[in-house]
């Protein structure tokens, strides 16, 4: 990524390789750190349900199967295996029986927390490495980069931290 700076002049759409750039090397950051920064035990599928449910506490399950582009009977097994390591809790639906709502536990919370909690140590050292005024256009760039791109769940991306 050693191209020249974007000026004010450049069209739009000359930064989009840039940035597909930089979600790739977050790609093979996250692989070569797998112990570290992974999200075991669970698999990549299993933590993008978390993800989607973290959003979306009570969620049924046929709205996260479409949220997943996923059947009903693999959207099950996702959620039995999540239940099982003690991250999700099911109970039906207060006004529709046949529907099943999910929402993590706080074991569940707890382990989304920790793997966001390594993944920013591992952003924060590169970033620190950073120019101050580098490290604030991003910041300013990718909020707005997630405001233009909204959230496919229709849920703000921005999540309050604690």
């Amino acid at each position: 990524m050693h191209k020249a700076p974007t000026t004010a002049h450049q069209h739009a759409s000359d930064v989009v390789p840039e940035i597909g750039e930089v979600l790739e090397l977050l790609e093979i950051a996250w692989e070569r750190s797998r112990d570290a920064l992974g999200t075991a035990p669970l698999s990549a599928a299993q933590t993008r349900v978390m993800y989607i449910i973290e959003r979306e506490p009570g969620i049924i399950l046929s709205a996260l199967g479409r949220h997943l582009s996923a059947a009903a009977p693999s959207v099950t097994r996702l959620c039995d295996r999540l239940q099982a390591a003690g991250f999700l809790r099911r109970f039906p639906h207060p006004h529709n029986r046949r529907e099943v709502q999910v929402e993590l536990t706080e074991s569940g919370l707890t382990h989304l927390r920790a793997i966001r909690h390594r993944r920013e140590q591992a952003l924060r050292q590169a970033v620190d490495r950073m120019p101050l005024d580098d490290q604030l256009a991003l910041a300013t760039g990718l909020r707005s980069l997630c405001d233009a791109a909204g959230d496919p769940l229709g849920a703000p991306l921005r999540r309050e931290t604690a």
